[in-house]
């Protein structure tokens, strides 16, 4: 399980760290749906540059790593709170995205998705992208505050946690829930991340070091 820690070794911020994302922006105000209802081209002018910024990274040691550990069949799964498809790209075949992710948008009137490159085009044009279809403003295909998980996410993540002997938390303050929890339903977990979190004294074991290194090795030893 990854959060926006694994991501930082990318050149992209986190939330919640003191020089993270929610230190210069109030996610209500860019990242709920409630704005969005309320200003759609004001979340639209955050997630324009979030978008191009996240598009323009690279995938990095760590979830090369992961990728690896996959390919050998150590690793069965990512499950993954980040919108960034860093993992798909870095070759991780079975990635499930809790959060959503930026390479589409959506109607919520006709519920029909628009890939990310159109939105750009249109991002270009207008200060929020429409449905061609509709003509309704789209909403960015991620999971904003105030919103219920995408269909079936959290349910097949949750059936990988009950099944797996182990758990690898990686880059996650496991403060957002539901996902923050989901270390509690597997049988045994480990965490690598910069900084405390929430459930480092129910760990087996907890790293406080950088991911890309550290799962370098793990690779290195196995």
């Amino acid at each position: 399980m990854t959060g926006a820690g694994i991501s930082t070794e990318s050149g992209i911020q986190d939330f919640r760290s003191a020089t993270g994302i929610w230190a210069e922006f109030d996610p209500f105000e860019v990242a709920s749906i409630q704005a969005f209802r309320r200003d759609p081209e004001r979340v639209w002018g955050f997630y324009r540059t979030r978008i191009r910024t996240l598009l323009e990274a690279e995938p990095n040691a760590a979830h090369y790593a992961l990728a690896e550990l996959e390919q050998r069949g150590l690793v069965d799964a990512v499950v993954t709170q980040n919108i960034d498809t860093l993992h798909t790209r870095a070759g991780s075949r079975t990635v499930i995205e809790v959060h959503g992710s930026i390479r589409s948008a959506v109607c919520l009137r006709c519920l029909l998705p628009e890939g990310v490159d159109d939105v750009i085009v249109q991002l270009d044009e207008r200060a929020a992208p429409i449905c061609v279809h509709c003509g309704e403003i789209l909403k960015p295909g991620v999971t904003l505050f105030g919103e219920l998980l995408p269909a079936g996410a959290i349910e097949r993540a949750t059936d990988l946690a009950r099944a797996a002997a182990l758990m690898l938390v990686v880059g996650s303050s496991l403060e957002v829930w539901p996902v923050g929890g989901l270390p509690l339903e597997a049988r045994a977990f480990a965490i690598l991340n910069r900084g405390p979190t929430t459930l480092d004294d129910r760990a087996l074991l907890k790293i406080d070091a950088e991911a890309g290194e550290t799962l370098l090795a793990v690779v290195a030893a196995l």
